[in-house]
């Protein structure tokens, strides 16, 4: 029997997704490493899973009753998360996917087992004090090299390389030019340093990995649970499907809200990519541009309070600041890098007559809000109480408990019991990828604080740039962006706040703007050829080309190229040493300098620019994003006088279509 139209429609809209849900599902696994586990059965699959409850009850029970001392706390942490790691994955892509090879299950106990070894042994170890025993020399060498493989399998190869050439940095110290040279290490002290203190695989990183970060990945895994995802792209599709380019902005504003819980931005393109990428496919936006709008909006996640990534419990352990000092620094220059992809997006969709999709298709907000509005509640929640001054593992405890309750408030989507226990289940395994970045970035730490390389490659940055600052900001954004490539956003901050912020904080820049700093440019390395891994992503499931995609959202992510190096140059826009007065004068300026860099970006206004146009939006934006009265007027101006003559050129393209028409 023949279909009508609208029942194909519905039909072949169907079908699109499924098939955008394959792709995306394959190229998770392709350049998402932590997407790559097995997929186990039986008795492997029922011992997986009690491990992975346990983990997350142990870390329950810690959180709320107090947690171990450091030393013990983080080495229980990595015991547990070793056991997982080479159960759930392969040494290698031809080891069977659905079973656990002997090889593996025997690297899980002994990865369990070492960290243990601290544990039982704890009392020597803290009398001992730097003096390690034979025993003590084998476990930490192995502990070590196991730590260096769980990262090759979960995370990838860029973070065991750095970690790698750390280490022979250490060794290799008086055979180094003269400006990196040191008394060099030999292998007690590097074992003695890295496995048997807090300064090195057990260090910060690891701490905060223990403590803050699980229970906030619980949380998301039970926001997960309940649904929220698809709430935020349904939302998204009620508030901004019927504008112009309307499935673009929904991909804009579902990887915003998706930002604020998830923790990396390949698994985000995947996420909401396998919606909103064949809805601009289909409303007429080439395959780059839908792949690379969602790669920018996703990567951008990173940098939306309050969780990014994760980094942000990292920076202010690092800075020894409260961790809402970081979140209300990080919320006006994440507002103005999604303003300037929504305004790039919306400029893209006038130049090219792209529609929105028709009302009449879209979900209804007012019934969204009152069906499933309530799964938004621990959201909220977690951020008043945060704003309130509770502590992040408090906040985060009452978060979850909190998403518990929320979804039983209807009876759509309360959750079962079972559910609740698959929760647990799912937060221990969530955690492994950043369990495992923060171990291996302790290992590069631990080499910094062992031989003063930190201070050295800063001054080796500080005299690249003759002392200047300009020059300094661009080297040290060159660095940071090489050394995000590829690397998870926790470990990816570690990095580069070791590595390259003390060129900053050095010449006198504010530590807070310092470590922002570097913290944007190491994230938009994912949207940065030539290893643009969010990019390439957004174009596996589009289908464009992987390099043109990661041009064109290099250009979309244009905020993020500039914002930094205004609040370096002005941090009032991270809220600092500033009046209520002066921070809203600041955000609408720049507000507005975003949208002259829109401009010149895709090129179009209320009409095409032309170069002469382009270069004057461009300049013209930046000014008014610098604050500063002489800035601004130079700002106004230019752009003033941009939409002087892109009037002026919509006027006569208005007349000459009559003409055409009549």
């Amino acid at each position: 029997m023949a279909q009508n139209p609208e029942e194909q429609k519905v039909l072949d809209d169907q079908e699109m997704l499924r098939k955008a849900q394959e792709d995306a599902e394959a190229v998770l696994r392709k350049y998402d490493s932590e997407s790559n586990t097995r997929t186990l059965g039986g008795l492997m699959a029922l011992i997986v899973s009690a491990i992975a409850i346990t983990f997350s009850l142990f870390q329950l029970y810690t959180s709320i009753f107090g947690v171990l001392d450091a030393h013990l706390q983080r080495a229980v942490h990595l015991s547990f998360g070793m056991a997982l790691i080479f159960l759930l994955y392969p040494s290698r892509k031809s080891w069977s996917k659905t079973s656990v090879h002997p090889v593996d299950l025997l690297l899980s106990v002994v990865g369990a087992a070492l960290p243990m070894y601290v544990v039982v042994n704890y009392g020597q170890l803290v009398l001992r004090s730097g003096q390690i025993t034979p025993a003590d020399m084998f476990v930490g060498t192995l502990g070590i090299l196991m730590v260096i493989e769980g990262a090759r399998r979960v995370v990838g190869w860029p973070i065991v390389i750095v970690s790698i050439m750390f280490m022979c940095y250490g060794f290799a110290g008086p055979y180094m030019p003269d400006i990196l040279a040191h008394r060099g290490l030999d292998v007690g002290d590097v074992v003695s340093h890295l496995y048997f203190t807090t300064e090195g695989v057990f260090g910060i990183p690891l701490g905060v990995s223990s403590t803050f970060i699980f229970l906030f990945i619980l949380f998301g895994a039970y926001l997960e649970t309940t649904g929220l995802g698809k709430f935020f792209i349904d939302i998204a599709n009620a508030l901004a499907g019927w504008a112009a380019g309307g499935p673009a902005k929904v991909a804009v504003l579902s990887s915003g809200l998706m930002g604020t819980v998830s923790g990396s931005s390949v698994g985000n393109v995947v996420g909401t990519g396998s919606f909103t990428i064949p809805m601009m496919k289909k409303m007429g936006y080439s395959k780059e541009f839908a792949g690379a709008v969602e790669a920018t909006a996703s990567t951008g996640g990173q940098l939306m309070p309050p969780i990014m990534g994760a980094a942000a419990f990292l920076m202010a352990e690092f800075m020894g600041v409260a961790y809402i000092e970081v979140v209300k620094a990080a919320a006006i220059p994440a507002v103005l890098y999604f303003t300037g992809i929504w305004i790039g997006v919306h400029l893209e969709a006038k130049k090219h007559g792209l529609k929105g999709i028709p009302r009449s298709e879209l979900p209804k907000f007012k019934e969204l809000f009152f069906e499933r509005g309530h799964l938004a509640l621990p959201l909220v929640g977690i951020i008043y109480l945060l704003v309130a001054g509770y502590s992040p593992t408090r906040a985060a405890l009452a978060a979850i408990l909190l998403a518990i309750i929320a979804s039983f408030l209807r009876k759509s989507t309360r959750m079962k019991p079972i559910e609740i226990v698959q929760g647990l289940e799912k937060g221990a395994k969530g955690v492994l990828g950043v369990m495992i970045a923060c171990a291996s970035a302790g290992i590069i730490i631990g080499i910094v604080t062992k031989t003063g390389v930190g201070l050295k490659l800063a001054g080796a940055l500080i005299d690249l740039a003759g002392g200047m600052l300009l020059p300094a900001m661009f080297f040290t954004m060159v660095t940071s962006i090489i050394l995000g490539m590829g690397v998870p956003t926790t470990a990816n901050y570690v990095i580069t706040s070791t590595i390259a912020a003390p060129a900053l904080i050095q010449m006198g820049v504010p530590l807070m703007a310092a470590h922002m700093f570097v913290f944007y440019f190491g994230i938009i390395a994912d949207v940065t050829p030539p290893v643009a891994l969010a990019a390439f992503a957004g174009a596996g499931i589009s289908g464009g080309n992987p390099m043109k995609t990661g041009v064109t959202a290099s250009k979309l992510a244009i905020a993020a190229f500039v914002i930094p190096y205004i609040f370096v140059l002005s941090p009032a826009l991270l809220m600092v040493n500033t009046t209520p007065t002066e921070l809203i004068w600041a955000f609408a300026t720049s507000i507005i300098g975003m949208i002259g860099l829109g401009t010149a970006m895709i090129g179009y206004f209320l009409a095409p620019a032309n170069p002469i146009m382009r270069v004057a939006a461009f300049v013209g934006g930046i000014t008014l994003i610098i604050p500063g009265i002489y800035t601004d007027m130079v700002g106004f101006g230019l752009l003033g006088g941009v939409l002087f003559m892109q009037m002026a050129k919509r006027k006569r393209m208005d007349a000459q279509t009559k003409v055409t028409g009549a």
